[in-house]
């Protein structure tokens, strides 16, 4: 017989007795939201879902297997004697990388870890079978015992988008058995299973969420250092010592003269083959002397750059010769223009980093959203107005200086409203090279959804709300108060000077408030 932890639905009797602990369904309620907020922030496309799944940790005690939400469409007989097959595999499952132990924890304690491990192992095995030949992939986190059950908070992401970023190699591990992450978005499960985890082991299980939910800022940056932590062990640093992301970001923060950091760091420890030294330092410096650092970046040119094994700055050198990728002991951080800065292998960015918070590598612009966006806000399909907007908007994402295209069904009326703050030009249907001029230029332009600009150089207005974003700059919040303040159907493209791109609308801001 199998059970859920929700109520039966509406037109059978409620279950009372299916219920393990008091707040079951408010912490995977509120373990959704905080996953929705994280996962949203990264990338839209993941839709992450959480589920509960209870397995009875007695398997001759006759338990249902449990489920929440009650709608799961996880097969539950997939999961029987799951339990039982975990407790005679974790006999054979002591890998000394996979489990931080204590050499001083009692032997009780330590069966108990062991246990949870096979009977994690076995679940994660039966949750990949289900997976295969589907558009998603579960997470497992770490089984807490409540109420007799082994109790897992499942987390189900699209795969398309989970694999569209590049990652380094899997299975790497701190001293302490702890896994290192690969990549930005493992980092953030990691750091989403451990507040689980965490909540789930108060004397009040799952209490912590409904009081103390998680700040999606927060777990992002605590996922930034995790993903830090794995270039630093792989050169031999102590994780815990360097602390990479903090560095770095404390780095990128400072001026020099009142001229903004731009440059590069290879990580690589000294002697590496592929690292050419030009002249070295006597008495190196530690990277946690963040100004001599950043004084020292003042040197760095295009292919000079300073060099540092994790710890301490060496040398100033280049990279040469061909990096066989598989090594993964030569990192790059490219200091791109105040507080950003971007962290890659190989050619490969793994992440970038702005004004302290991290986010993934994704494309400047997405095509297939921005069209999804025309169409909500202009209903507009017709593939060739289409084309000439996708058009005229990669090429203003291209303008070095940052620039603001504003689109919407009212140009003219607003032309001739912004006037005193505005150049009016003849309506001209935009193209490539005319995109290129008049965005060099600062202020917005204006057009319509047919590609016809009106005004160039405007200074937008709009009605302050209290929804802006303190982390980006006067462009992106000028921007967001105009398509909230204005009436009409409207979006804007936000072209960062660091080269982040943004297209705002009404309904984008809508659902990031309610993410």
């Amino acid at each position: 017989m199998h059970a859920t932890l929700a109520p039966s639905p509406p037109s059978q009797p409620t279950v009372i007795s299916n219920y393990i602990w008091q707040h079951q369904r408010r912490y995977r309620e509120a373990a959704q939201n905080i996953a929705q907020a994280l996962f949203d922030a990264l990338d839209d496309d993941l839709h992450p879902h959480v589920q509960l799944l209870a397995l009875p940790m007695d398997p001759a005690a006759g338990l249902p297997t449990c489920q929440e939400p009650a709608e799961s469409d996880l097969p539950c007989d997939i999961f029987d004697g799951a339990v039982a097959r975990g407790l005679e595999r974790q006999q054979d499952m002591r890998p000394p990388t996979a489990l931080a132990f204590d050499s001083e924890m009692s032997p009780a304690l330590l069966r108990q870890r062991y246990e949870n491990y096979g009977v994690r192992t076995v679940v994660q095995e039966l949750l990949n079978t289900l997976d295969e030949g589907t558009h998603h992939q579960h997470f497992i986190s770490w089984p807490v015992r409540v109420g007799g059950y082994f109790v897992f908070t499942l987390l189900q992401v699209r795969r398309k988008p989970l694999r569209s970023y590049p990652s380094l190699q899997p299975n790497r591990f701190y001293t302490s058995g702890k896994p290192l992450a690969n990549s930005l978005l493992v980092a953030a499960m990691y750091r989403f299973n451990e507040e689980c985890l965490k909540s789930l082991t108060e004397p009040e299980p799952g209490a912590g969420f409904l009081f103390r939910p998680r700040e999606t800022e927060e777990l992002l940056r605590a996922a930034g250092k995790s993903l830090l932590d794995t270039p630093a062990h792989a050169l031999g640093a102590d994780p815990g010592v360097a602390n990479l992301f903090y560095t770095l970001n404390t780095i990128s923060s400072l001026r020099y003269e009142g001229s903004e950091g731009i440059g590069r760091l290879l990580l690589a420890q000294r002697g590496h083959p592929n690292v050419e030294e030009v002249f070295a330092l006597t008495c190196p410096t530690e990277l946690s002397d963040y100004r001599a650092v950043r004084k020292l970046l003042e040197m760095t040119s295009h292919d000079v750059h300073l060099l540092a094994d994790g710890e301490k700055v060496y040398a100033l050198g280049r990279q040469v010769g061909h990096y066989n990728a598989h090594r993964e002991d030569l990192f790059d951080i490219h200091f791109v223009k105040h507080y950003a800065w971007e962290f890659s292998h190989a050619g490969q960015v793994l992440l970038r980093a702005r004004y302290g918070l991290p986010n993934l590598p994704r494309p400047r612009l997405n095509r297939t959203r921005f069209k999804r966006d025309l169409k909500r806000t202009f209903d507009l399909v017709k593939p060739e107005k289409i084309t000439h907007l996708w058009d005229v908007v990669l090429e203003a994402s291209r303008q070095p200086s940052g620039t603001l295209l504003v689109i919407t069904t009212e140009a003219l009326a607003e032309a001739d409203r912004l006037k005193l703050q505005c150049t009016l030009i003849e309506p001209v249907p935009l193209t490539p090279l005319i995109t290129q001029l008049i965005t060099s230029i600062d202020g917005a332009v204006l057009l319509d959804p047919d590609g016809y600009c009106y005004s160039i150089g405007v200074i937008l207005d709009g009605v302050a709300t209290g929804n802006g974003n303190g982390t980006r700059g006067a462009r992106y919040n000028s921007a967001m108060r105009y398509v909230e303040s204005s009436p009409y159907p409207c979006l804007v493209v936000v072209v960062s000077e660091d080269g982040m791109v943004d297209v705002l609308t009404k309904e984008n801001l809508a659902e990031s408030r309610i993410a």
